[in-house]
């Protein structure tokens, strides 16, 4: 087994290769005066089962031009089997026509992916199930739910009446699978989006009162939706509010609006490198899923199964 890292989240690709016990494939990867991108593979890779760790967060067109030109090195150097690990995938988002003479990018994304060279991709809590099926190479969709709850039952406090809340109805799977671990009642957050990165609080379709809100969703980008949920949780009588996210993306002013809401913590994962306005961040709060993608990585290396992860 190889692991080759690009440059978007090397910390995890760090820590993975450290839970596995096996040491990164040294790669050089540069850019030339015109930023073009250029990656030279340093160690002797034919025949070998290589897995590229390579999140394609801001700066996204950089970072997924990383992955593809990575791949076809590898490809190129006759690498037997290529697995692009992506623990964020960008353009998730766009993963349908949203109106007339609308593109769908992340299909645009996994013909780009499986041209460039690979032959599996494992991913981790995809905004939308389908994009699976967006790719012909087998896809795996980690879920972090269980690193989020483990997290959980170690930082609440026994006593607390406890509340699970998802943000939209779109999200209602997922906090219904968390409410379940936690075994406490279920509310959702009926909102309308006027256009991206806005969205209105409608109505709340459960009762929040004297309750601790456990607000959970997939990504929180400009933290609008998390924030005028907390606060609508809160007007509404909730003893307090905490969201759980897996994908920190935290563009813009986010970690300032979150700061400034009434979310007594926001806890993310490190599928996204961690910037110095999350380190600093007296309420936003990082959970490792390196140990996740390491166990992964080694049983499919391994062709052992990788379902039961997903429990």
């Amino acid at each position: 087994m190889k692991i080759v890292a690009g440059n978007s989240n090397k910390p995890l690709a760090e820590a993975i290769s450290a839970c596995i016990n096996v040491p990164l494939t040294k790669a050089s990867i540069r850019r030339f005066s015109d930023m073009e991108i250029f990656v030279e593979i340093l160690e002797n890779v034919r025949g070998e089962d290589v897995f590229v760790i390579q999140s394609t967060n801001y700066p996204t067109n950089d970072n997924l031009m990383e992955l593809l030109i990575m791949m076809d090195a590898l490809r190129r150097s006759s690498a037997q089997r290529i697995t692009a690990v992506i623990p964020y995938y960008g353009y998730a988002r766009q993963d349908r026509r949203t109106g007339p003479r609308t593109p769908i990018s992340a299909k645009l994304v996994a013909n780009l992916i499986e041209t460039a060279g690979a032959n599996r991709v494992l991913t981790v809590d995809l905004h939308a199930g389908q994009i699976q099926g967006f790719f012909e190479a087998p896809t795996d969709n980690l879920f972090a739910l269980p690193v989020l709850h483990k997290d959980l039952k170690e930082t609440l406090k026994e006593e607390e009446k406890l509340l699970v809340v998802s943000p939209d109805v779109g999200g209602v799977v997922r906090a219904r699978a968390l409410a379940k671990r936690l075994d406490c009642d279920l509310a959702i957050i009926d909102k309308r989006r006027e256009k991206a990165g806005i969205s209105e609080v409608m109505n709340i379709i459960g009762d929040p009162k004297d309750k601790a809100c456990i607000l959970i969703d997939d990504i929180v980008d400009s933290a609008g939706t998390l924030c005028n949920a907390a606060q609508a949780l809160k007007d509404a009588g909730a003893k307090s509010v905490r969201a759980v996210v897996t994908h920190g993306v935290l563009s813009g002013g986010a970690v300032a609006r979150v700061a400034a809401s009434p979310l007594e913590e926001l806890v993310i994962t490190d599928s996204i490198q961690a910037t110095e306005a999350v380190r600093v961040s007296h309420n936003v709060r990082q959970v490792t899923i390196a140990p996740l993608l390491a166990e992964a990585i080694r049983r499919i290396s391994e062709d052992q199964s990788v379902s039961s992860l997903f429990d």
